[in-house]
């Protein structure tokens, strides 16, 4: 049986500004199992990078994760201590690699410097006092990570590297200790397609090899196809839709999820224009009653915009957030 290694429940994630309180996350369920590849995805400022960070614990003021579970092998996240989080989970079983590599490369030392203090906070007494276990772990994770003359790599400054280099080193960095959880957050947005495609397949290859499961938060539903098990599709802080790579191109069924397919182009049919889902997306500090999605869907009933659809189980394995699937929408 497919063993769950992470369970969110009911996740909350408030950010209280001057303008109001940004509703950013609210109610998210998620679940991912045991040597899964998972995606997320949705537009930008659906919440995607929020729910990495409330994984995480590292939601930055003023935000602040106001309510739900985040279970990791049974342990709810948000009852330890923050040098608990520190220590046991973060790098050791959980880790992540942004975006922008350079923003989270310190550039004023070298790449091997940054990686050497990240292997010794999760080393024990003992081999701490081998420094040269230390140098060769050291390059052992650059070059696992598929650099070239990784002694060469550790030497060097992050600005002397290329995008390509710097994600590669950010991603050793994030397994060094090999964690059990991998989260990618547009891991590719700032790279050519050649340099992301070797990327996503170094995630796949240590997946397989090392039964990492990762958790690939991006806008692409190209890369969710290439790679991904299983898929959920946020929208303005709420999940849609979960189920598997298969059933999300071959059939969705959630509005949104719909639209989004239908706005990307295909070899297989011909178009003279794509479609595009109207409207904006609604600002979270007032975002509307019922399904967030309803000011935009053009499938909308009177109860869409009174009541929060809950997800509905449709067919095995295939979750849908919508009262076109719970019996009480109005034709």
């Amino acid at each position: 049986m497919t063993k769950k290694l992470l369970e969110v429940k009911g996740l909350q994630t408030y950010f209280y500004t001057y303008a109001g309180v940004v509703r950013a996350l609210e109610g998210i369920d998620l679940t991912i199992n045991e040597g899964e590849i998972f995606g997320l995805v949705g537009e930008t400022g659906c919440g995607k990078s929020v729910t990495a960070l409330s994984i995480l614990r590292l939601v930055p003021p003023p935000g602040r994760i106001m309510g739900g579970e985040i279970l990791y092998k049974g342990q709810d996240l948000l009852k330890l201590s923050e040098r608990e989080m520190r220590t046991r989970i973060r790098g050791r079983e959980i880790s992540a690699t942004f975006q922008d590599p350079a923003t989270y490369l310190a550039p004023s030392h070298t790449v091997g410097t940054q990686l050497k203090d990240i292997i010794e906070v999760h080393l024990d007494s003992n081999e701490l006092k081998r420094r040269d276990h230390i140098e060769r772990r050291v390059v052992e994770t650059l070059r696992r990570v598929q650099l070239p003359d990784p002694e060469r790599i550790a030497a060097q400054y992050p600005h002397e590297l290329s995008g390509g280099m710097r994600q590669r080193a950010m991603i050793g960095m994030g397994t060094s200790s090999r964690p059990s959880l991998f989260i990618a957050d547009e891991a590719t947005t700032f790279l050519d397609v050649t340099i992301g495609a070797q990327i996503m397949r170094l995630f796949v290859q240590m997946n397989r090899e090392e039964g990492t499961a990762m958790l690939i938060i991006t806008h692409n539903l190209g890369i969710v196809g290439q790679i991904c098990d299983r898929v959920a599709v946020m929208y303005a802080g709420q999940v849609a839709e979960v189920c598997t790579v298969d059933q999300l191109f071959d059939n969705p069924m959630h509005p949104y999820t719909v639209g989004l397919l239908q706005a990307i182009p295909r070899l297989d049919r011909e178009a003279d224009r794509l479609t595009e889902i109207q409207g904006t997306i609604p600002n979270l500090i007032y975002p509307p009653g019922g399904c967030r999605f309803n000011p935009r869907c053009g499938k909308a009933g009177k109860g869409c915009g009174a009541l929060a659809p809950k997800m509905a189980e449709v067919e095995p394995g295939h979750l849908v957030a919508c009262h076109l699937f719970e019996g009480d929408q109005d034709e």
